[in-house]
C-alpha cells in the first residue's frame, strides 16, 4: 500500500506539471506533440528493461497515463481561451 502510494502521489506530481505547462502551449499540435509523445515512449521502454520489466505492458501503462494527460490539457486549452 505504501509503494502504491508514493507511485500515485508521483502521477498527482507529475498532473500538477501537465496542468502548469498547459499556459505555454497555444494550440491542440502542441498539445499532442507527436514527435514528444514516441521519444518519451521510447525512453520509458529502455527504462523498464534497465528495471527488468516488460517494456510492452510498461507502454501501455504510459500510452493511458499520457492519453489521459493530454485529454486534461486539451480540456485546460479550451477552457484558457
Amino acid at each position: 500500500d505504501r509503494i502504491d502510494n508514493e507511485i500515485l502521489g508521483l502521477i498527482g506530481k507529475r498532473r500538477d506539471f501537465i496542468t502548469a505547462i498547459i499556459q505555454y502551449k497555444n494550440n491542440q499540435e502542441e498539445v499532442y506533440a507527436p514527435e514528444r509523445y514516441n521519444a518519451v515512449i521510447a525512453e520509458r521502454r529502455r527504462i523498464a528493461e534497465t528495471y527488468k520489466l516488460n517494456p510492452d505492458i510498461i507502454e501501455k501503462i504510459y500510452r493511458l497515463l499520457m492519453d489521459y494527460f493530454i485529454a486534461e490539457q486539451l480540456t485546460l486549452l479550451h477552457n484558457k481561451k
